[in-house]
């Protein structure tokens, strides 16, 4: 599902869905949330040229939707209305004034129990998400985001770069390094490539190393578990995870939201 309001970062949400609609042999949804009835006519023909040039370019089954009401509620409902499996979006970043902000990206991510590819205007390579940067925080949900990580590692052929706060207090050092091992153990078995970076900070200023690392291996894809009403990490009042959405490299991002029973083979990228 790919929400859309005809901007820069609408066009670019819709560049991600359709690579990765080409990998796994998805079809795309396209939404577009209205106020009114006022808007209804314009609203559907921008949705058809959008079809037509994306059918035209890439032969993907693409459906396109118009909906009056809010894209805080609408967006979960059209999602597990349609069955998707994943909702690619886009946003303005911090500054943004248009469709949605970082921090109202994240209001709506938080409602939802499918997962999310969050992007700002930077496009996606023609291969898709090759490299892919998986921060092991002291969240023990954290886990979790790693059957998602795997299947996209899977699809793309990706490098997974397992990036650690760098903790010097024992307890906390020997929680994070078993959250290591278990990844190691988990990419291993599925095949999945991998490296280990742990940082110079400790988790209080995690985030900066981890966006900072990100950036010099020029990844893909960062990929978080939301803890956007429970963070831990806050610089200048902004959550851990709306630093990460909003990163000035503009690398996409991969949300899933923690749940507190989670089968490890169930996955929005499963065959």
């Amino acid at each position: 599902l790919v929400p859309t309001d005809f901007t820069k970062v609408g066009d670019t949400a819709l560049e991600h869905a359709i690579v990765v609609a080409k990998a796994i042999g998805a079809e795309i949804n396209c939404l577009h949330v209205i106020a009114s009835k006022k808007g209804i006519s314009e609203a559907r023909m921008k949705l058809d040229t959008l079809k037509e040039r994306i059918q035209a370019e890439s032969n993907l089954t693409i459906t396109t939707m118009v909906r009056i009401g809010s894209i805080f509620e609408d967006i979960d409902k059209v999602a597990s209305e349609t069955e998707a499996s994943l909702i690619i979006m886009g946003t303005h970043g911090l500054r943004g004034m248009q469709f949605l902000t970082g921090s109202r990206a994240l209001k709506i991510v938080t409602e939802s129990s499918i997962p999310f590819i969050i992007c700002q205007e930077r496009g996606i390579r023609p291969s898709g998400y090759q490299k892919l940067v998986v921060p092991l925080d002291l969240h023990k949900e954290t886990k979790q985001k790693l059957s998602l990580v795997g299947d996209v590692a899977r699809y793309f052929g990706s490098q997974v770069h397992l990036v650690s706060p760098g903790e010097t207090d024992e307890f906390l050092k020997n929680q994070l390094q078993r959250n290591i091992i278990f990844a190691e153990d988990y990419l291993t078995q599925r095949g999945v490539t991998y490296s280990v970076e742990i940082t110079d900070s400790k988790s209080d200023g995690f985030v900066k190393s981890l966006l900072k690392y990100a950036a010099s291996v020029d990844a893909d894809l960062i990929c978080i578990m939301n803890f956007y009403d429970s963070s831990f990490m806050s610089i200048f009042n902004q959550s851990y995870e709306q630093q990460i959405i909003t990163n000035d490299a503009q690398i996409p991002v991969l949300c899933v939201n923690p749940v507190e029973t989670f089968v490890m083979d169930r996955a929005a990228f499963a065959p």
